[in-house]
């Protein structure tokens, strides 16, 4: 999954934090709610915004950023 069409990142919304693109919702408050055992399916009941792959794409981020923070910290 590509996510750079889909998480956007802009100072003017949430601090900067990513987001998902067209929508105030970050990549954390995604995870969040799933981490806590909210379905994708109620996910997306909630957030009619939000899409499959806009939800794959949160899941994208967040695994592109573990393997960047990981190979930071073994190149030290």
């Amino acid at each position: 999954m590509d996510f750079q069409g889909r998480i956007t990142i802009n100072p003017a919304v949430r601090f900067g934090k990513p987001c998902v693109r067209g929508t105030r919702l970050t990549v954390g408050d995604v995870l969040g709610f799933l981490a806590s055992g909210m379905s994708e399916a109620e996910l997306l009941e909630d957030f009619p915004q939000l899409g499959h792959d806009d939800v794959l794409a949160c899941l994208a981020y967040a695994a592109d950023r573990e393997r960047l923070l990981l190979s930071l910290t073994t190149a030290a």
